[in-house]
C-alpha cells in the first residue's frame, strides 16, 4: 500500500470511527488522520492475531479492520481525556 492510500485510508477510517462513536471528539483532520492510521495498523494486527498469520506483523489493514482499529483507539483517547479531567 502505498503512503497516499494510506494515509487517505486513515482519514476515511478516523471519519467513520468518528461518526459512528458517542460523543464529542474535538481533534482537527490531522488527528483525525493519526487516529485512523493508528487504528489501521492496529486492525492489521488484530486480523494477523484472529488468522494466525504472521503473528507480529504490522499491516494496513482493510477499511473495515481500519473502522474496528480506530474506534478501539478512539475509545482509548477518551478514557485517557475524561482521567485527566
Amino acid at each position: 500500500m502505498s503512503i497516499l492510500a494510506f494515509i487517505i485510508l486513515g482519514i476515511v477510517a478516523g471519519f467513520l470511527a468518528r461518526a459512528l462513536m458517542p460523543g464529542r471528539q474535538p481533534m482537527g483532520i490531522i488527528g483525525t488522520a493519526v487516529v485512523g492510521m493508528v487504528g489501521s495498523l492496529l486492525g492489521g494486527f488484530i486480523g494477523n492475531l484472529v488468522s494466525g498469520d504472521r503473528a507480529f506483523d504490522l499491516e494496513a489493514a482493510g477499511l473495515i479492520g481500519s473502522i474496528i482499529g480506530a474506534f478501539i483507539v478512539l475509545a482509548l483517547v477518551g478514557s485517557r481525556r475524561r482521567a485527566l479531567v
